[in-house]
């Protein structure tokens, strides 16, 4: 059992629903004081209150993570609010499906932002509060598809999550003056209102390629987050841990059906 957690400050950014939001309310369960942040006020305030009445130490934050000083605006108030800075969950992503045939290069520019500048920007952030610490945990919520996989109409999505793996590794060796971790979780298809948006027929061709036969939990993820951001963890750093399922094991549909 993880025993380090509690009380420990958190920031989730992307946490106003979907991975963000089942990040955040795993670590208000091991009783830490989380920070949710988004672009959205409504949600982020509903997610909020959600997570207080289940009995969590939560507040929230609107937050641009492409921008610089929304995002060192963020960090600031989260250390002021909780008394520092624990643990930095990088979650916030779009994934929107454009083929490049259609892509306006502007789109790509805004996925590379959201995604990819946008997890510089929260690491860099924390750099003043893990160094007065003396420790802290960076989880960077990445993806199969890019560093793993690949699906027509996210070259821009695949190429922002490939980025972030390759942003992690010397960020870790960084950071580790710090005596902070950097690590990646990523995930393979979870069941969120993202997911099933793309309609039935992609969500059942998905569990369909999927071993364990379902679609992963926003829960699943938040465990493994949960753990990278323990002391448990502590001599773990420039790493990841897929959760997909199985999905990325299948040599074709045929070794599927065998199962």
């Amino acid at each position: 059992m993880l025993t380090s957690i509690k009380d420990r400050s958190v920031i989730v950014t992307g946490a106003s629903k979907g991975i963000g939001k089942g990040i955040a309310k795993v670590f208000a369960a091991q009783g830490a004081k989380v920070m949710l942040a988004a672009r959205g006020e409504a949600d982020l305030k509903a997610t909020t209150d959600e997570l207080n009445a289940a009995g969590g130490t939560c507040e929230c934050r609107t937050c641009d993570v492409s921008d610089w000083e929304s995002v060192q605006a963020l960090v600031n108030d989260t250390a002021e609010t909780f008394g520092g800075l624990d643990v930095m969950c990088a979650n916030a992503g779009i994934f929107p499906q454009t083929k490049m045939v259609s892509m306006d290069p502007s789109e790509w520019d805004h996925v590379m932002s959201v995604n990819l500048k946008s997890a510089f920007l929260c690491v860099k952030a924390t750099i003043p509060h893990f160094e007065k610490a003396g420790k802290g945990r960076i989880v960077l919520t990445s993806s199969i598809t890019g560093p793993m996989t690949g699906f027509p109409g996210w070259t821009h999505y695949g190429a922002s999550k490939a980025g972030q793996l390759g942003f992690l590794k010397t960020a870790a060796m960084e950071m580790s003056r710090y005596n902070t971790t950097v690590n990646a979780v990523m995930p393979g298809n979870i069941a969120t209102e993202g997911l099933h948006d793309l309609g039935q027929d992609y969500v059942d061709a998905m569990i369909a390629a999927i071993p364990i036969k379902r679609l992963g939990e926003v829960a699943d993820i938040g465990n493994a987050a949960l753990f990278l951001a323990s002391d448990e963890a502590g001599f773990i750093t420039g790493q990841t841990i897929v959760v997909d399922g199985g999905q990325t094991i299948p040599e074709s549909v045929e070794a599927i059906a065998d199962i």
